[in-house]
């Protein structure tokens, strides 16, 4: 075996890149990158009714945005069907598998017998010593399984678990149309790969010890296994869409930020002290299967979506402005071939980002600094916009208009002088001002929005509220 560590995430390309894959493909990758060895993607897409190039793009797609790229791969297994073959007429050849001639009703019946007795389903080993091929039925391949001793499996996550062989069946390797089958398959790639550690979900856990046999048929070195617990919806049960979004390009649309979804998926299952929040760096250098739990994690999206909120706030301006830009094109917010001031994008983004959430609550905030013209939600209009506010918005409109020095400095001492002369306190200015910016009544400070909105829109704003009244 390589001195080299070399780790795989090797999905099935049969739904989207869900929670779970997710943070086995970033416990893979943070194990690679901390030994400084090689993360492979392998797509397992031998069940061709279920598998497509959709699902293979998206899960390449949900790694990309993640930075979970990988250094080979990807690999297809539909690919390496004849390097299947080459390992299943050796075992053949070497007396360690056999033809199965028996037909799906013999294996029906023998299932209903089986259940019906209370015991597991077990094949009976009838084909196992046949001499003499069966004519006109096309075979499956089985596995000699060893019927007597047991199978140790040292995991790095469950410690030491034993298999009592006479409980392994004779597992099909290859289907009667020609196929291989997974566990077959996985042995084979494993080992032409180089594979050196095998981290997968514990759902695998039962696979492990026919692959364990497959490996010592073959006379390859076992590779080293660390079975993560599963993912729970807080309900206990197997997380599931009814637990809310499962598909990791679903928190993208979100708007959740890539760092925030690996920085939550790492702590389903493993922890550093009291730490919750981690750059990358951080969780490559102290990554360790020690400290992953044996026990089932528990999904929490508000959790989840705290976490986003202190990416967020801890974001540059800069990077925040050019990840909610999509967004705002997408709402219609801003046309797909309108040049964008990034600065003064990356600007309007810092005054709202310590209140937000997700980009897409960045982005509905964000209209109100963009849009040319923007509606009064009625209940704040009538309560704001009245002959109480009338005056002093126009006074302040005017004074805003002679202005040679636009600044905030010059604004706020415009805003004393009106409340001084109308003797109110800054509130009943500055809340009938934030609605005649913004339309309603919650906003960053109102010296900020109207540095923002910048003085021609400003005053616009400030009259059409003026006439509404």
């Amino acid at each position: 075996m390589s001195e080299k560590v070399r780790v795989r995430f090797a999905p099935s390309p049969t739904g989207y890149l869900h929670i779970g894959g997710a943070r086995t493909a970033l416990f893979n990758w943070l194990y690679a990158k901390q030994s400084k060895g090689i993360f492979i993607l392998r797509i397992e897409d031998t069940d061709r009714e279920r598998s497509t190039d959709e699902y293979i793009n998206a899960i390449v797609q949900g790694m990309k945005w993640l930075g979970l790229e990988c250094d080979e791969g990807p690999f297809r297994q539909t690919d390496r069907f004849h390097i299947y073959k080459t390992y299943i007429k050796k075992l053949i050849n070497e007396g360690k598998a056999y033809y199965c001639y028996c037909s799906p009703e013999e294996l029906e019946e023998n299932r209903k017998k089986a259940m019906k007795l209370g015991r597991a389903l077990k094949y009976s080993g009838k084909c196992r010593d046949l001499k003499e091929p069966v004519t006109g039925i096309k075979p499956v391949v089985r596995f000699k399984m060893p019927r007597k001793g047991s199978t140790h499996v040292e995991d790095m996550v469950k410690g030491s678990v034993v298999f009592e062989n006479e409980q392994l069946d004779d597992l099909i390797m290859q289907r009667s149309d020609g196929t291989p089958t997974y566990n077959l398959t996985v042995v084979v790639d494993d080992v032409d790969m180089g594979i050196t550690h095998v981290i997968r979900g514990d759902d695998h856990l039962n696979n492990t010890p026919r692959q364990v046999q497959l490996y010592n048929a073959l006379g390859y070195d076992v590779p080293k296994f660390a079975h993560l617990p599963m993912i729970l919806g807080s309900d206990k049960s197997r997380l599931s869409k009814r637990h809310g979004a499962t598909s990791v390009m679903a928190y993208c649309k979100m708007g959740y930020l890539p760092d925030a979804l690996v920085n939550y998926l790492v702590r389903l299952g493993w922890s550093y002290g009291d730490q919750e929040v981690f750059s990358k760096d951080e969780l490559i250098r102290y990554f360790s299967f020690d400290n992953v739990g044996k026990a089932a994690a528990v999904f929490n999206p508000e959790k989840l979506l705290w976490l986003n909120q202190q990416y967020i706030i801890n974001s540059s301006n800069e990077s925040l402005a050019e990840r909610v830009l999509p967004f705002l094109m997408k709402d219609g917010t801003i046309s797909e071939d309108r040049q964008v001031d990034m600065s003064w994008l990356a600007k309007a983004v810092s005054t709202l980002k310590e209140r937000s959430k997700t980009l897409i609550e960045i982005a509905v905030s964000l209209r109100y600094y963009i849009a040319e013209d923007i509606e009064f939600d009625e209940k704040a209009r009538k309560k704001f916009l009245n002959e109480n506010s009338r005056d002093m918005l126009t006074e302040l409109k005017d004074g805003m208009d002679g202005m040679d020095n636009f600044s905030e400095e010059e604004i706020e001492k415009l805003f004393k002088a009106i409340v001084a002369k109308h003797e109110v306190t800054l509130g009943k200015l500055a809340q009938p001002v934030r609605v005649a910016l913004t339309g309603g009544t919650q906003s960053p400070g109102i010296f900020e929005v109207i540095d923002v909105i910048g003085k021609d829109k400003t005053i616009r704003r400030l009259e059409k509220a003026v006439n509404s009244i």
